[in-house]
C-alpha cells in the first residue's frame, strides 16, 4: 500500500512540473470532482442547449464519439438531421460541432463516458446514440412494451422521459422513472 501512495504522490506531483498549468489544474479540478465518478458531464454550452434542445433533448456530448459527433454535424447531414431540418448558421455549426468533439466520450473522464468508449470496437462511429452497444446493453432488460409500447415514452432517444436526472449527465438506475410503469427494478 505505502508503494501505490507513493507512486500516485509522485505521479501527481509530476503534474505540478508541467508547463502548461492548466493541465494540472485539470487534472486536479478532475481529482477532486466526485461528480465524474458517475454520469456523463452536464451540457455546458448555452448555445448547443438552446440550438438542440429546441427540438430535442440536448444530449450531452459525452454519449457519443468525437468521429459521431463529427458525422451528425455535417452541413449536409443536418439538412436531413433523422427526417428533420437542422440546418445551422456555419458559424453557429463550427461552434458546436468544436464543444461537441471537445468534450465527446474519448475526452472525458466521466464513469459513463468511458465506458461508451470501451464499448465501441476500434473505429466503429455509432449514427446514433442509441445504437451505441453500451447504452443497448443497459437497457436489454427493459421489455419493449414499456418503451416503443409505451406512448409516453416511444423510444430508447428520449433519455429524459425515464432518466429523471438525465439534463444533469446522470443516469443511474436509482433515477428511473417509466411513465405509465414506475421506477425500475432490474
Amino acid at each position: 500500500m505505502k508503494k501505490i501512495n507513493t507512486i500516485v504522490f509522485v505521479s501527481m506531483l509530476s503534474l505540478l512540473m508541467i508547463p502548461n498549468t492548466a493541465s494540472a489544474e485539470s487534472f486536479f479540478s478532475w481529482l477532486f470532482d466526485f461528480s465524474r465518478t458517475k454520469g456523463v458531464k452536464p451540457v455546458s454550452n448555452e448555445n448547443y442547449q438552446e440550438e438542440c434542445s429546441s427540438c430535442h433533448f440536448a444530449y450531452q456530448p459525452g454519449l457519443l464519439t468525437g468521429g459521431a459527433w463529427d458525422n451528425l454535424m455535417q452541413a449536409d447531414m443536418l439538412e436531413n438531421h433523422f427526417e428533420e431540418n437542422a440546418e445551422l448558421d456555419e458559424e453557429v455549426r463550427i461552434e458546436l460541432l468544436t464543444y461537441l468533439k471537445e468534450n465527446a466520450a474519448e475526452n472525458s473522464y466521466y464513469k459513463r463516458s468511458r465506458q461508451i468508449t470501451q464499448s465501441l470496437k476500434g473505429e466503429e462511429i455509432p449514427e446514433r446514440i442509441t445504437d451505441v452497444r453500451y447504452i443497448r446493453r443497459k437497457h436489454h432488460e427493459i421489455p419493449d412494451n414499456l418503451i416503443t409500447g409505451n406512448e409516453d415514452v416511444r423510444s430508447l432517444s428520449y433519455c429524459d422521459t425515464c432518466h429523471t436526472k438525465a439534463e444533469l449527465g446522470v443516469y443511474d438506475d436509482d433515477t428511473v422513472n417509466i411513465p405509465n410503469h414506475g421506477t425500475w427494478d432490474d
